[in-house]
């Protein structure tokens, strides 16, 4: 099995004029939505299933990597066994997973080199140990432009890399606004529905960018977004449409900051399979208080036991399907991968495509339209005749899948937005 590769950041150079008011980590290199640029790089490394990071020329007192205080002495460091593909960056540069695991699985010719200029060197495994001896030289390569030098010496011209890697270099104020951007693209889904998309996420991003740096954790945010959904079940149990349209917006403010905990958590390098658990759970237990209370309170309005029936069904048809995709595709899951991607462990039927769909939370916008009139419970017949059958299609859309003690192959779950 070839060893992962190795990443070398070449220490940042002194701060300019410019970038005097940037916050800035313990090595010097700026601060980006709460994590300096070399911790980022580490982490997004070690996602990816990177080797070691080792930083060239730095001092790492508050960075978790290892210090190479000259080249000669990172050669010494590589794994015994064989040799690994080398990759050379700028601490300057703005590590993201995706593009990292592109580069890791890019393969060139064994005694060879690429290159994005500028940015980014890729040596093969082969090439490793001679192209470290020729970087030793002559007092050692100090930055980017003399390591791509040296290798055009020793190895002759590079090959391109792919333009789907694409890394970008943070050194003014305006490169890291364009950071920020970024990282926050990066956080809207392929699965948000039309109304997460082009409403709460833009506000959840925004709310996310100013908790980055601050103390707050995933889990907390997941525990608020849970208490401000709880928060808004009482006041359907009012006929009244102003109770109504306020619990309404509290059922809506709770969807917005459940997209933070999960955007915090990829910001931070912060996953883990308690904090999807934790999210999976919180969403099923304020939609369950929401269609109760509903049910509670049209009860008293119209003087009758039947709605209660209704909001019995809504109840527990949620809990049959939350409970059901959790012993199905969540129990047995480890790590910090996502845990809840989709209903079913063959995401691709018809099927499990239309009930992902109608997983998704846009069904809150008729809530609050409904509750503007003081007509909340229209919406609970609907969730009433609905859950239950929702309920039985997963069970039916999961038929003859093997399931994970039977050696099946699951979607990772888990629902952090």
């Amino acid at each position: 099995m070839p060893e992962p590769p190795i990443l070398i950041l070449l220490a940042p150079p002194i701060a300019s004029p410019e970038a005097a008011n940037i916050a800035r980590g313990p090595e010097g290199d700026p601060v980006i939505l709460g994590l300096s640029l070399i911790q980022r790089t580490v982490l997004a490394a070690r996602r990816a299933d990177y080797g070691q990071v080792f930083l060239l020329g730095g001092n790492v007192r508050g960075t978790p990597g290892a210090v190479i205080a000259d080249w000669r002495g990172l050669a010494a460091s590589f794994p015994s066994s064989q040799p690994a593909p080398l990759i050379i960056a700028p601490a300057a540069i703005l590590a993201e997973t995706d593009w990292l695991e592109r580069l890791a699985s890019t393969r060139i010719e064994p005694a060879a080199w690429a290159r994005i200029p500028n940015r980014i060197v890729l040596l093969s495994a082969a090439s490793a140990l001679e192209a470290v001896d020729a970087l030793d030289m002559d007092g050692g390569a100090r930055d980017l432009a003399d390591v791509q030098a040296r290798l055009a010496r020793r190895f002759g011209p590079p090959a391109p890399l792919s333009p789907d890697i694409d890394p970008l270099i943070v050194g003014t104020p305006a490169d890291i606004r364009g950071a920020e951007r970024r990282l926050l693209r990066s956080l809207v889904k392929d699965t948000d529905g039309f109304m997460a998309r082009h409403v709460e996420r833009p506000i959840s991003l925004q709310i996310s960018r100013r908790l980055a740096g601050t103390a707050i954790t995933p889990n907390q945010m997941s525990l608020i977004s849970v208490a401000v959904g709880i928060c808004g079940g009482p006041f359907f149990l009012s006929s009244r449409p102003l109770m109504q349209t306020i619990g309404a917006l509290l059922f809506l403010a709770h969807s917005i900051l459940d997209g933070c905990d999960g955007e915090l958590a990829r910001l931070k390098f912060q996953q883990s399979r308690w904090g999807g658990v934790l999210d999976f759970w919180g969403d099923n237990v304020v939609h369950m208080v929401i269609f109760g209370c509903m049910g509670v309170g049209w009860s008293l309005s119209a003087a009758a036991i039947w709605p209660l029936w209704l909001g019995a069904a809504a109840v527990l048809g949620t809990l049959g399907s939350a409970g059901f995709v959790f012993w199905r595709l969540m129990r047995s899951k480890d790590g910090d991968d996502t845990l809840f991607t989709s209903v079913s462990d063959a995401p691709e039927r018809p099927l499990t495509r239309l009930l992902d769909s109608a997983s998704r939370r846009d069904f809150i916008y008729l809530v609050v339209l409904l509750a503007l009139f003081g007509r909340s419970n229209w919406f609970l017949v609907m969730a009433g005749i609905g859950a239950p059958i929702y309920f039985f299609l997963v069970l039916f859309a999961s038929r003859r899948q093997p399931s994970l003690k039977e050696g099946g192959s699951t979607v990772a779950p888990a629902a952090n937005p």
